[in-house]
């Protein structure tokens, strides 16, 4: 069963690429990490991420951690909620997100 999808409404899917130490260890595996809406769905953010960067993904793993709670003054509140995808490449296939500067 495949869906269609509108490649529109895809891109607006994926936020940003995250760059953080963990994630450039990732890198070496040909796993790339993205911050996406919390309401993307695994296939979509993988029709996504192949129509973007013109790649193949064979797998693509959520991380959708708990809002944590945030205090100024006397007033309490949340910080935004977020989604993170770890994406993995077929063999061969990369995304430059440093490109040369």
């Amino acid at each position: 069963m495949v869906a269609e999808y509108n490649v529109r409404e895809l891109a607006d899917l994926v936020v940003k690429p995250i760059v953080t130490e963990k994630a450039t260890l990732l890198l070496e595996q040909n796993k790339y990490v993205f911050d996406v809406l919390p309401k993307a769905t695994k296939p979509e953010i993988k029709a996504a991420i192949e129509a973007l960067f013109e790649v193949k993904v064979t797998k693509v793993n959520t991380i959708n951690p708990p809002r944590k709670q945030r205090r100024v003054g006397r007033f309490i509140g949340y910080k935004t909620r977020y989604k993170r995808a770890i994406v993995t490449l077929a063999e061969g296939d990369s995304i430059t997100l440093f490109p040369d500067v």
